[in-house]
């Protein structure tokens, strides 16, 4: 009779036999809570979270559990009416996801085969990208954001132009994440160019409501979806609308390619309790979300110039979002911060193994009473 060590040891050897072989040793993607949750909703409510660029504060929820025993809509229609009525864009251009996750892992599917077809990232950027391609068998070229005379982390057009006809998806993020700044609109408009025979450009506008006024005109992105047939744009309510535990996305489109998506997404991808508090906050905290992001970039800018301001603060990212990217004069320093701040239960994110982010660290926007508490914590290191 064997050991249950020794069934174990089976099992696994069977399983890593039949994997796909890529997938053996593969990394999954280092989100907050996989990074620092203990399973222990006590001691997770015990720590200060501003490493998941979550928006802080609590919604007051009533559901109708009505019909909770039948399957939801395959695409709940008061919530996509609400969701037409905040971007102006018609129901045929909107696919609702399970967060704007799942739309870069339809848009993969839907367009690279596997082990044949590449995808582009511009990195340092949002690591699901390459993880959603790595799991579905597409291969990564990466084309990385340059420095330029007007400014950090722009598009290498000219790195662009030399990857037409090798790639079918090409991801820009703008804000980026987790650098935070706004691409140009020329920027964004010279690669759907480029690509405009050969790819789809998805632009990843989580922070969206973030933006400043020159990429933050639903003019913009409405233009580029009607007149240009291989943009994708990629939104979410887990930002600005405070609804990250709802798990509840756009993916922005032509009516083709949403209807393309529609095919590869799974049959009911939005629960019912999400889509009726979601269609709720659409339609009436509008208020409610303009307010908490106004109050969010306030705060990101006092806190950028408090950074700039410390003797362990190398340079400080310009940001439109939520968030604030500073990089540490060497990385002994970046260590200090970062463990002292774990040690005193807040959370912030380690970028420093991010392509071009030596010695970086990321801060989430949380509250005013969040923000004070870190600064008031760091003022005594």
């Amino acid at each position: 009779m064997t050991s249950p060590v020794d069934d174990a040891s089976v099992t696994n050897a069977l399983i890593n036999k039949l994997a796909r072989e890529e997938l053996v040793d593969m990394v999954p993607y280092q989100s907050a809570r996989r990074l620092f949750a203990s399973g222990d909703n006590e001691q997770a409510n015990s720590k200060t979270w501003l490493n998941a660029n979550e928006a802080p504060g609590q919604g007051q929820y009533q559901l109708n559990s009505e019909n909770i025993n039948r399957y939801p809509d395959f695409q709940p229609q008061a919530l996509l009416s609400a969701y037409s009525n905040y971007c102006k864009l018609p129901i045929d251009n909107i696919l609702a996801t399970r967060g704007a996750d799942e739309g870069i892992e339809l848009i993969i599917r839907s367009f690279c085969r596997a082990y044949q077809d590449n995808i582009l990232i511009c990195p340092p950027t949002y690591g699901m990208y390459a993880i959603s391609a790595e799991n579905h068998g597409a291969g990564i070229i990466s084309v990385p954001l340059v420095d330029t005379v007007e400014a950090k982390c722009q598009l290498d057009i000219e790195g662009l132009k030399q990857q037409v006809g090798k790639v079918k998806v090409v991801f820009l993020c703008s804000p980026g994440n987790p650098t935070g700044n706004t691409l140009p609109v020329a920027q964004i408009q010279a690669a759907i160019e480029i690509f405009k025979d050969s790819a789809i450009v998805v632009v990843d506008e989580a922070y969206y409501e973030y933006t400043n006024e020159e990429l933050g005109t639903e003019q913009v992105n409405n233009k580029l979806i009607s007149q240009c047939g291989n943009v994708i744009i990629l939104r979410t309510l887990s930002k600005a609308f405070a609804l990250a535990g709802l798990r509840c996305g756009f993916t922005l489109s032509s009516k083709d390619v949403i209807t393309l998506l529609s095919k590869v997404i799974a049959p009911y991808p939005i629960a019912a309790p999400v889509a009726e508090i979601a269609s709720k906050v659409l339609t009436n905290d509008l208020n409610v979300m303009q307010a908490r992001v106004n109050t969010a970039n306030n705060l990101r800018k006092q806190l950028s110039e408090w950074l700039k301001q410390q003797k362990w603060c190398d340079e400080v990212f310009d940001s439109n979002a939520n968030f604030v990217l500073f990089r540490c004069n060497n990385v002994d320093e970046k260590n200090k911060v970062f463990n002292f701040l774990v040690e005193n239960n807040i959370l912030i994110r380690d970028q420093s193994k991010q392509q071009q982010l030596e010695n970086c660290l990321r801060i989430s926007i949380g509250s005013e009473e969040e923000i004070a508490q870190l600064k008031q914590l760091l003022d005594t290191l």
